[in-house]
């Protein structure tokens, strides 16, 4: 199995895992840390194209992991941070990471929350450096490991 087959035989297992995760985890900070997050992942290379707003909507309404969310819910707040992402960068950046912050002290939930964007990151079959550093910098504000992520 190549590298690539391995990393895409990785997340499909994530999936299912973190699926059963999120349900257990359905409040509101968990909710608002999953979509910074996949803020972060869209906006990783710099930039959110609307391209990459559909792709992000359409992973939303149809991904198992966050059915236990109402998904124009969830839009929402992705769409909150992807705006704030693009028109500010840095500062869009730091209120993403102090939403998913929100749950340092449930490191259950913040990990679960990483491995979304995890997903989210690998879902077009690429799992570049700019997301693995997205994730990276999220793991470190909630005070885990990226080594436990592979990150």
């Amino acid at each position: 199995m190549g590298f690539l087959d391995q990393i895409k035989s990785s997340l499909q297992n994530l999936s299912t895992e973190v699926g059963t995760q999120v349900s257990k985890f359905k409040s509101n900070d968990f909710a608002e840390g999953c979509m910074a997050m996949c803020a972060l992942i869209a906006a990783a290379d710099g930039s959110i194209s609307s391209e990459e707003k559909r792709k992000m909507a359409a992973f939303i309404s149809s991904n198992d992991a966050l059915k236990a969310f109402p998904a124009a819910d969830l839009k929402t707040r992705f769409d909150k941070y992807a705006d704030k992402l693009t028109a500010d960068f840095d500062f869009g950046k730091i209120e993403a990471q102090q939403a998913v912050g929100k749950l340092r002290s449930k490191p259950d939930q913040a990990r679960a929350v990483i491995q979304v964007g995890m997903i989210i990151g690998g879902a077009d079959g690429n799992f570049d450096e700019s997301e693995r550093a997205a994730v990276r910098a999220v793991a470190l504000s909630v005070g885990l490991d990226p080594n436990e992520f592979g990150v």
